[in-house]
């Protein structure tokens, strides 16, 4: 496996943590800790995917990192 390889996989990793656990309902859709998972694995895995050179999944990623953190900053400033 390449390093490239081996963030990818951690990216996704996380990705797929936040899915599950808001599935299991141990994550609200509009927790913070949803959007941080979402916006940091989506940031690694577009990383990764830019190390390998496939612009699409950057864009993707990328476009998926960015709403992610939009929505974070949201659901942190309507905290008490």
């Amino acid at each position: 496996m390449t390093v490239a390889e081996m963030i990818g996989s951690a990216g996704v990793a996380l990705l797929l943590l936040a899915f599950v656990l808001n599935l299991l309902g141990a994550l609200a859709r509009d927790s913070p800790t949803y959007h941080g998972l979402n916006a940091v694995g989506a940031g690694v895995a577009g990383y990764a995917s830019y190390l390998i050179g496939f612009l699409p999944f950057v864009v993707l990623e990328g476009t998926w990192c960015l709403a992610a953190v939009v929505a974070l900053l949201g659901a942190v400033a309507r905290r008490p």
